[in-house]
């Protein structure tokens, strides 16, 4: 078995699906080693497991919408673009979506996955109940207010597997989504802030085949159909349809051009129907402090013939800061360096070595679902003060070690 991507081979080609939440809580009471796996698509071993891998997607519970309460229980295994729908069919919405609606909610939720926008939380920000079966065997549920709420969703599944996520919900909403082209990269760097607040949810692209210029950048808009933007800092508004990655056909792509659709057929950059990004890809992502965005750009482009070649496209985003233990965004305003790679490791390995000496002095923090290198135990303890916290409860609940790993071990996270 292997991820979406084909570069981790699974230490382990023993797949359970349980169709209760008791079978799932024998299998879990009894396996030595298991491991929850959703929809596959993270890059890094953080699924893997010598042991038994675990899919809940026979689990069958509908999403469950408590408009009271606004908020709605949404099965681990549903994918966002299988819960969206759902949401909007009764009038309601998520705050944020993922660039990929392929993913299922649980996964990315347990490894930090995000959308952007300089008010909008990471997916898991908006999780505020759990229910999840414990390394005890037990059905353990937590909400928001909770003393260990901090560390029971953003997780890497490390002490549990999850069977359902309450989220909160809000009135369903309309959103518009330009794209801008062409933008000269000294201007960015010099309007990067009000350029990453100038819509609801703003994504910059760059190949660096020109390291002068800035692809594209991309304006969400909430109810609007078109993004008022107050200039195009030196660039000019695309008006035909285009990919995030230059040259690629843009049927993939949400739709543009300033058209008003609902908000989950613009928050995405891609669209469920169709194979996202690249296909052929392998993706590293690193987190770094917000108002560092004016010096990282040119630091980007500076240095970009180090790893240019190995680059299909970068992107920039933002992601509010929140207080879970193990979130990337814990504690501070967040820009996100996303690379996407050709999918051959051997020349992808130098190239992300560069990326990463480029944006060591930043303090970043990598995406737990993606490649990265050079990030260790004294790293993590440095970084993620919460982590011996996390570690009690983790202990706690999965006192047998089941759902520890290698890749949690090698972090020191369990």
């Amino acid at each position: 078995m292997r991820n979406w991507a084909g570069n981790v081979d699974y230490s382990s080609a023993d797949l359970r699906t349980p169709a209760t939440v008791e079978e799932l809580q024998e299998l879990v009471s009894t396996s030595p080693r298991v491991r929850a796996t959703g929809t596959r698509h993270s890059f890094s071993g953080v699924v893997d497991t010598s042991g038994v891998l675990v899919s809940t997607t026979r689990l069958g519970r509908a999403v469950e919408i408590d408009e009271a309460r606004e908020l709605a229980w949404v099965p681990a295994a549903a994918t966002y673009a299988q819960v969206a729908p759902v949401l909007e069919g009764a009038g309601w919405a998520l705050h944020n979506m993922a660039s990929l609606p392929h993913i299922s909610v649980a996964g990315a939720c347990a490894t930090g996955t995000h959308g952007s926008g300089v008010g909008n939380g990471c997916l898991a920000s908006r999780v505020v109940g759990v229910e999840a079966v414990a390394g005890t065997g037990e059905l353990v549920t937590g909400g928001a207010g909770d003393p260990d709420f901090g560390g029971l969703v953003l997780s890497l599944g490390s002490w549990g597997v999850t069977t359902r996520l309450a989220v909160a919900v809000e009135p369903s909403y309309t959103v518009g989504q330009e794209v801008v082209l062409d933008v000269p990269l000294t201007s960015v760097a010099r309007e990067i802030q009000s350029i990453l607040a100038a819509a609801y949810s703003v994504s910059l692209f760059l190949s660096f085949r020109d390291p002068a210029v800035v692809d594209s950048m991309w304006f969400k808009q909430r109810g609007t159909d078109g993004v008022p933007l107050e200039g195009l800092w030196g660039g000019r508004r695309a008006d035909i349809q285009v990919h995030p990655i230059v040259g690629l056909d843009p049927h993939a792509a949400t739709n543009q051009l300033g058209s008003s659709g609902p908000w989950f057929e613009r928050l995405p950059h891609f669209k469920p129907s169709f194979t996202p990004s690249a296909g052929d890809e392998l993706q590293s992502e690193f987190f770094v402090p917000r108002d560092a965005a004016s010096e990282v750009l040119p630091a980007l482009s500076g240095r970009s013939g180090e790893f240019a070649a190995a680059l299909r496209t970068m992107e920039i985003r933002t992601i509010a800061s929140d207080e879970m233990w193990l979130s990337p965004f814990q504690g501070r305003e967040t820009l996100a360096v996303h690379a996407t790679w050709t999918s051959d490791f051997d020349s992808v390995r130098p190239a992300l070595q560069r990326l990463e000496d480029v944006l060591r002095p930043f303090e970043p923090r990598p995406h737990w679902g993606k490649v990265f290198l050079d990030f260790d135990k004294d790293w993590v303890a440095s970084t993620y003060p919460e982590t011996p916290k996390y570690r009690e409860l983790a202990e706690r609940l999965d006192p047998e070690r089941r759902f520890v790993n290698t890749f949690v071990e090698d972090l020191g996270i369990r």
